[in-house]
């Protein structure tokens, strides 16, 4: 069995809902001192197909910021997945969508 050392949580936004993503990241943080807040990216990066913000939550707190971020998440997308080492199977495999799931760039781990 493989371990699961964090998770990340990317809010997914454009241009008109970018603050509401930034409200929702920053309140995440603030509710939740372990989360880390990554940058409010304007373009796509990675293997994600829209602008994005990366929150980092511990395996622990998983369950209770997962309950959080599905009654706060207003019509954000959020992509969730695990770090396990194994990137083509976290972003693919063990993916969590909240909201329209989004074509993700899966080439970037073969």
């Amino acid at each position: 069995m493989t371990s699961i050392h964090y998770y990340h949580a990317h809010v997914y936004y454009d241009a008109e809902s970018m603050p509401l993503a930034k409200q929702l990241c920053e309140s995440a943080v603030a509710l939740f001192p372990a989360i880390k807040m990554g940058r409010m990216h304007q373009k796509p990066v990675g293997p994600h197909p829209d602008w994005s913000c990366q929150l980092t939550i511990p395996t622990a707190m998983m369950g209770e910021v997962m309950g959080w971020l599905a009654l706060n998440r207003k019509a954000l997308v959020l992509f969730i997945h695990p770090l396990t080492g194994n990137a083509l199977q976290e972003h693919r495999d063990a993916a969590i969508w909240m909201g329209k799931v989004r074509p993700l760039k899966l080439d970037l781990f073969l």
